[in-house]
């Protein structure tokens, strides 16, 4: 049983930061805490207790926070009638319905001045105010089944599953079945479930933007000042493990979600530990929570949102026909008074006649009034409305979800598509096609088995064994793409199992992959006075940071001279449109705990020795040329934004249609040389810049989510060629910033 009440938990996530170190030397450290939770951050839970399990969850409450509760069908027809058309065309009805039925043709009139008989005079406002009913309720059914639909999709979608640590094995588990003391492990592109403590971090990095509005990464590093770990943060760098302190409704996720639906809004110090797994709690240190900024907000606020195109020309339309209905009624009225008025008192010389003269101007006016509803177009909403309904239920039966009606319509005025590769243009299912190992290229595993040294084999299996976050659990590779293959790879080549090789490094220390220099290391001891440093990243980066060459025969030659054959061979995978990775080592003659504690990172990824070149395959999606196609006859361009380099991006562009065989240099840029040309001083666009680039560019290689997010906020701004309508499609976390400022967004693969 844990010796620690939830008040306690929630007090520790709490303590003020120049307070942390203090506290945790009062509780022993993360190992006391963890002691005090009865749990070993080596072995983590014991899934067998079912009994300790329980208590947990009695004492501490679950990963749960219910959804907010679902717009009422009332609500839905509501904001469906908030439409300028609508009220217009409701307002004549109205009229139009009242003087049908109170006023009827004056005595000794001519049918054609009349405004008809009472019998059937209100039929026509009946009519319009019969036809706005219609448009309101089958846009809000519309809702009410997309919401439904939404609701079922988001219960999907929170059905997620959780890298931990049970019984001393790496596991996954749904994310409502996180418990406190749960060890979890964290990497990059991690949206935390829960409030936690970090006790292994490497590089750690946070965006915390979403609970304290700061846009700053957060460096998180156990026993220091900031290890507390705060549940619907994202990991951005890094990777680590945490120890589960707060779930459910405790937890800051849960904090706001509860603040926001006016639930529970006490503070912890107003309630007993009996009860304080529901408190509401602000985590000092950490920064004030912004609720306008968190993620739950975003999803509760009423989401008016801007008008799409043909929204916006509709209401110019209404708010046009309505002034020249004005007008012509106005016209009509008075030429109708003015006529009867010189016929009766000017030619023939009537006298008044009072209540008969009343009644006969007010027929006049009617007729007016008649016009003026006339003129406005009562079916167009109608025909719209039905007419996106009917594309919407089309889209659903390819498995395309649409969120809003206005994006069927948006999706039918794109002139730019920013597309990613992996996942999106390609299969993302990866395979090792190739391997270059000093002078050799091999295509097949039994090539490269029969033809290198066992010790060589040896060391190509543990340098990918070592140097990867990647896990085989039931039988299936979870983790990165890339790594994955890397692993399946490996293991054809040697009897012993991945983890059979890392048990065999227990220490180790991880240089987590970083998106800006393109690659990550580990290092680990071989002795007191020797390590290791095995490195991983892209080909024409780290070759650079070689002096060795390590040759099938165990052979380790300088590298004299540029390593043309190298260099030939990632040029001739990467133009077969295969991701090329090296493999890279480097011994040091220094002790373990020396080279952790005062070599830097670029200390340690220099003077490395390659050891070989692999050659991955993302094979192109079969239906991705067709569509591409199909866009570019529409008048649609396709641009590719991919992280891969120039060759392997313009092959993959080839292949799917983006780039002609014999495309010219001008349209593929890189990251770097993109964000130098289009960004001023400040680091904003320079549009005058931007407009003489975007135009022609149709491939963004080795680029970051910023370089797609750029490239996508700078054509949205562009009028230099007409106003510019964005799609985006991705399937990852470095998709969400295009995908959110772009016109239209296609989430890939939800």
């Amino acid at each position: 049983m844990t010796h620690l009440l939830p008040g306690d938990l929630i007090r520790l996530i709490e303590t003020p930061k120049d307070e942390v170190l203090h506290t945790m030397e009062q509780l022993g450290g993360i190992e006391g805490l963890a002691r005090s939770l009865n749990v070993s951050l080596d072995y983590g839970l014991d899934e067998r207790n079912d009994v300790d399990f329980k208590h947990r969850e009695d004492t501490f409450g679950r990963n749960y926070v219910p959804p907010p509760p679902p717009t009422t069908f009332l609500q839905l027809v509501w904001e469906a009638y908030k439409d300028l058309t609508l009220m217009v065309l409701t307002g004549g009805g109205v009229l139009s319905l009242i003087f049908g039925f109170t006023v009827g043709p004056p005595d000794n009139t001519p049918r054609r001045l009349s405004s008809g008989d009472p019998a059937t005079a209100w039929i026509e406002g009946f009519a319009i105010l019969l036809a706005v009913a219609i448009v309101t309720m089958v846009t809000a059914v519309n809702n009410y089944q997309k919401d439904k639909q939404f609701r079922a999709l988001s219960a999907i979608k929170e059905d997620e599953k959780i890298k931990v640590i049970r019984n001393g094995l790496p596991c996954e588990v749904n994310k409502f079945d996180i418990l406190v003391g749960d060890i979890v492990r964290i990497d990059v592109g991690d949206i935390l479930p829960a409030d936690g403590i970090a006790f292994e971090a490497y590089d750690l990095k946070l965006d915390e933007s979403a609970m304290t509005g700061e846009s700053i990464l957060v460096e998180k590093q156990s026993n220091s000042d900031t290890p507390f770990l705060l549940s619907g943060t994202k990991v951005m760098q890094g990777m680590g493990k945490m120890l589960v302190l707060a779930v459910g409704a405790s937890s800051q996720s849960g904090v706001i979600s509860s603040l926001i639906l006016g639930r529970n809004q006490r503070t912890v110090t107003q309630i007993s530990d009996d009860d304080a797994y529901i408190a509401i709690a602000t985590p000092k240190g950490h920064g004030e929570i912004d609720l306008e900024k968190a993620p739950v907000a975003v999803a509760l606020r009423n989401d008016d949102g801007e008008e799409s195109p043909l929204q916006g020309k509709l209401n110019q339309l209404t708010i046009l026909l309505g002034k020249i209905g004005i007008l012509m009624a106005v016209l009509v009225f008075l030429a109708l008074v003015v006529r009867y008025s010189i016929d009766r008192f000017a030619i023939h010389d009537d006298e008044w006649r009072g209540t008969a003269e009343v009644k006969q101007y007010l027929s006049f006016f009617i007729v007016g009034v008649t016009v003026l509803v006339v003129a406005i177009p009562e079916g167009l909403p109608l025909a719209v409305t039905i007419s996106l309904s009917f594309s919407v239920k089309k889209m659903l039966l390819d498995k395309n979800l649409v969120r809003h009606l206005s994006a069927c319509e948006t999706m039918g005025s794109a002139t730019t598509i920013c597309s990613d590769k992996t996942g999106t243009l390609t299969t993302n299912i990866m395979t090792v096609m190739a391997c270059c190992i000093g002078s050799k290229s091999f295509t097949t595993v039994d090539e490269v088995k029969t033809s290198i040294e066992a010790a060589t084999c040896n060391l190509l299996c543990e340098s990918i064994a070592v140097n990867s976050t990647a896990e085989l659990i039931d039988g299936e590779f979870t983790g990165n793409k890339t790594e994955c293959a890397m692993l399946n790879f490996i293991s054809h080549l040697t009897p012993h199992s991945y983890t059979d090789i890392r048990r065999s490094f227990p220490t180790q220390h991880h240089l987590p992959f970083n998106s800006a220099k393109k690659r990550m290391s580990v290092v680990i001891p071989l002795n007191e006075n020797y390590c290791r440093v095995y490195t991983k990243g892209a080909s024409e980066v780290l070759l650079g940071l070689c002096n060795q060459i390590h040759y099938p025969n165990g052979e380790v030659i300088p590298m004299v001279a540029p390593y043309s054959f190298g260099a030939m061979m990632i040029d001739s995978y990467a133009s077969d449109g295969l991701r090329t990775l090296s493999i890279c080592y480097r011994d040091i003659d220094a002790s373990f705990d020396e080279v952790v504690n005062n070599w830097s990172e670029d200390m340690l990824e220099q003077d490395l020795t390659l050891l070989a070149i692999v050659g991955i395959e993302d094979p192109v999606r079969p239906d991705v040329p067709d569509a591409i196609q199909s866009c570019q006859r529409a008048g649609i361009t396709v641009r590719m934004v991919t992280g891969d380099n120039v060759a392997t991006a313009t092959a993959i562009a080839k292949k799917c249609g983006i780039l002609d065989q014999n495309a010219n240099d001008e349209l593929v840029m890189e990251g770097s040389e993109f964000r130098q040309k289009v960004l001023n001083s400040i680091g904003e666009i320079d549009q005058v810049a931007f407009d003489g680039i975007w135009p022609h560019l149709r491939v963004l290689a080795r680029s970051s989510p910023q370089d797609k997010y750029i490239l996508v906020s700078g054509i949205m701004q562009s009028t230099a060629y007409g106003p510019q309508v964005v799609a985006v499609t991705g399937d990852g976390t470095n998709d969400a910033p295009a995908l959110k400022k772009a016109n239209v967004g296609f989430a890939m693969g939800i």
